[in-house]
């Protein structure tokens, strides 16, 4: 077979487009919301409750997805996951009330659990440190772009077909397309047809760290992992800041509604925000990657972007007092550019910190935490927007991610167990 010339860009191409694909379908019910929210007659808290479902399936998978992929491999872990999520997403055309959303997006938050534990262990497998935080930007980009794409394709089936139904039975499908490619493509770099033997000397040495030996490979347990502190950093990052996130691509299309705006003439201020959050993907991994290459060391080089980053995300509280769609679309375009970069060095932490037989265990360990935050945030927006207004969700918003910096910055560190090759120093 014909050698290709650095393939691991091949591979972080095709982790993007699972992203974007896993985005797609996750977002056509958030698009879709306020046709739903009239058809069904649900108020936020209803619309809550069908979010929480899957978040909670998103929350538990998470960690057992994690665990899985660690055991039978990134190959074999992501086919399964896509081709179930695939499926749950393409069933959910046949959900005719509250109880039926529920269902079918705990199942579609179950397979998509798998989607960031595998492809943050499939950067640990196929790039160097020094290149991992753009490979991370590049698949955790496909976030935003599917966020991006999702109001104009979804919105466009709708116009096409007059009707919801078909618009998850297309979205859904997409996901078996991106099956086809990754079988033909995806095998790990030891024994890779397509790469040459320099490619191939460079990932592999770098996995090694030859300039950090360490005497202890396995992949370590659950309870091993968490009475490191450095597993606590990294879970309770990632805890209080997607939250965030997932509030603006839950609940951004009923803010808009709220706020006074008509969907289809916001297109634009829906789009943005999601494309300044894969230029924050971009520019948080390409900060810290120069860094690195100019002699930072790499836990500094992340914990700078992750404290810049949260600064920048506070600023979602000045849309309490702004007024003009304009205004109020760049300020969580800011809001969400921020979180993405901060998001690609949280995502990075555990591939930078572990050997690769456990970073998928604990980049599933910070998913659950993250979901449990996200299911407490969900319930208390649609709580709160009932009762008052989005005015002190978007507050909250702002300062909630401070203490997330104060983790990472405070528990993410070298420690004896890193003296004693528990895991490899930073």
């Amino acid at each position: 077979m014909t050698q290709t010339p650095r393939f691991r860009w091949y591979i972080g191409g095709l982790l993007f487009l699972s992203t974007v694909v896993n985005y797609l379908d996750r977002q056509a019910l958030s698009v879709l919301a306020p046709h739903l929210k009239t058809e069904f007659q649900w108020n936020n808290s209803d619309f809550a409750l069908v979010i929480i479902a899957f978040r909670a399936a998103y929350a538990i998978g998470q960690a057992g997805a994690g665990r899985l992929l660690d055991r039978i491999g990134t190959r074999a872990g992501l086919t399964i996951a896509v081709a179930f999520y695939s499926v749950a997403a393409v069933l959910t055309s046949l959900a005719n009330g509250l109880r039926s959303f529920m269902a079918f997006r705990f199942l579609l938050g179950l397979g998509e659990s798998a989607n960031w534990p595998g492809a943050t262990k499939a950067v640990s497998e196929w790039f160097p440190r020094r290149e991992s935080g753009w490979a991370v930007a590049l698949f955790d980009s496909g976030s935003s772009i599917g966020a991006a794409l999702a109001p104009v394709m979804v919105l466009g089936l709708l116009s096409v077909f007059g009707t919801w139904r078909p618009v998850f039975v297309v979205v859904g499908a997409l996901g078996f397309v991106w099956l086809v490619l990754f079988r033909r493509v995806y095998a790990k770099p030891e024994d890779h047809p397509r790469i040459s033997d320099e490619e191939r000397t460079l990932i592999l040495a770098d996995r090694e760290g030859t300039s950090a030996p360490c005497t202890r490979r396995s992949s370590l347990s659950w309870r091993q992992l968490l009475r490191l502190p450095q597993t606590w950093g990294v879970i309770v990052g990632k805890s209080l800041t997607d939250p965030v996130w997932f509030f603006i691509t839950d609940w951004f299309a009923v803010y808009l509604v709220a706020r006074g705006f008509r969907l289809e003439e916001s297109l634009l201020a829906f789009w943005v925000p999601f494309v300044a959050a894969d230029a924050g993907n971009f520019i948080g991994g390409g900060v810290s990657s120069r860094l690195i290459r100019r002699g930072m060391r790499v836990s500094r080089a992340r914990k700078i972007v992750i404290t810049v980053g949260v600064v920048g995300m506070s600023c979602l509280m000045a849309t309490v007092v702004l007024d003009s769609l304009l205004w109020i679309t760049l300020v969580f375009a800011v809001a969400t550019c921020a979180y993405a970069a901060v998001s690609t060095m949280v995502l990075n932490l555990p591939a930078d910190i572990y050997w690769t037989e456990s970073v998928a265990t604990v980049s599933g360990l910070s998913g659950a935490g993250a979901g449990l935050g996200t299911i407490c945030a969900t319930y208390l927006t649609g709580l709160v927007a009932d009762r008052y207004s989005f005015e002190p969700i978007l507050i909250a918003a702002s300062l909630v991610p401070l203490a997330a910096a104060a983790a990472v910055l405070l528990l993410v560190r070298n420690t004896d167990a890193t003296a004693q090759g528990v895991i490899r120093p930073i």
